[in-house]
């Protein structure tokens, strides 16, 4: 059972009431999930905060079992917690605050003892691995087109000597004595069992009589590691990048925590982003721009593609042509080009002639 159950309401944080269908859950949690997923709000921290929370809160009501589980715990409350003997209670002195003035600080006076802070309340269980987080500079193009490379990174990894177990070679860790493997001791106190830390084991419920070496029994140890990965195609600046299981290694056979790679994304010298859209500038002379007529425009795969601009097309304007912006893979963007019309700062006698005859049939009204 997890502390969590006694302080969040999953079914408020899905909207959904109490006694709602597993339809009406799984329907709920798909919302919210497309609404708040990192790739929809690339660098909200809230978003991606509600869409842990939401997951969390589907984890358990999306699964029978454990949303019976979850409403028998919520119904007997915090206070409730099997295990402290006949019409008893168990408290875990670890989940009651251990900081002064705490509720876990009053008990542990009472019965000549304090919780334990920073250990491990709930025993020895698996641990998942935290997190870590990398920086990543893409050309533009790469970003637009998607590219697979390699991040070389320094960060906690399962120790190369030991393998993750903590005992030197030849060695293997023992089961806690003092917890038989639990990674909590009791104390009964009559109507009243409390729950603290091991203080043999601190909570990992093994013992390691001969610590590696090389990690000092943490079984992880700071290197350099590489890690393949797929950038998507279409990725923004300042977009994150969640890599599952790429981050530091869990602990009693907990999963690993994820690698989060910020993405930066350099400027191109011709194109700029703008959504799905990319954005361009050509030049065009002023006969192209009044009589109106094709031309070539450059794209960001290195090809071109034929523009028509309408007669008397002004300098500025902006011209769309579909298809041919971002493509995710699921939809694409456009090509946006803007047109300034190029006023030439030398002309030769003739083209003099004929600007000086335009002007003159400009003034009388006359069409050329």
């Amino acid at each position: 059972m997890q502390r969590e159950w006694f302080e969040k309401d999953y079914y408020q944080v899905l909207g959904v009431a109490k006694d709602a269908s597993s339809k009406e859950i799984l329907k709920a949690y798909r919302r919210l999930a497309r609404q708040l997923h990192p790739d929809a709000n690339p660098g909200d921290p809230s978003a991606e905060d509600r869409f842990k929370e939401v997951s969390a809160a589907y984890d358990v009501l999306g699964d029978e079992t454990k949303r019976a589980e979850y409403d028998e715990a919520r119904a007997a409350g915090p206070m409730g917690r099997p295990g402290g003997g006949q019409g008893g209670f168990s408290f875990n002195v670890g989940d009651m605050g251990g900081g002064a003035g705490g509720i876990g600080d009053l008990f542990g006076q009472m019965f000549g003892r304090r919780g334990q802070q920073g250990g491990a309340a709930g025993g020895a269980g698996p641990r998942r691995g935290a997190d870590v987080r990398a920086e990543l500079t893409v050309d533009f193009e790469d970003a637009v087109r998607g590219l697979t490379t390699t991040l070389y990174l320094t960060a906690d990894a399962q120790c190369s000597t030991c393998h993750g177990n903590g005992a030197k070679p030849g060695t293997s860790p023992q089961v806690c004595g003092t917890c038989g493997g639990r990674g909590v001791v009791d104390d009964n106190q009559g109507l009243f069992s409390f729950s603290s830390p091991c203080p043999n084991c601190q909570g990992s419920g093994v013992v390691i009589p001969e610590p590696c070496p090389t990690c000092h029994g943490r079984g992880v140890e700071l290197r350099q590691r590489e890690v393949r990965t797929r950038i998507p195609a279409g990725v923004a600046d300042g977009q994150t990048i969640r890599l599952k299981g790429r981050g530091s290694p869990g602990r009693n056979g907990g999963p690993a925590g994820d690698l989060l790679v910020d993405v930066h994304v350099a400027p191109h010298e011709r194109f700029e982003r703008r959504g799905k859209d990319l954005m361009t500038r050509v030049q065009i002379s002023f006969p192209q721009a009044a009589l109106g007529g094709t031309i070539e425009v450059p794209t960001i795969d290195g090809g071109h593609v034929t523009l028509r601009l309408p007669p008397g097309t002004q300098s500025g304007s902006r011209h769309r042509v579909r298809g041919r912006g971002i493509d995710n893979g699921r939809s694409s963007g456009d090509l946006i080009v803007t047109v300034d019309v190029t006023v030439p700062t030398e002309i030769s006698d003739e083209q003099r002639s004929a600007i000086e005859a335009l002007a003159a049939a400009s003034m009388s009204g006359e069409v050329v």
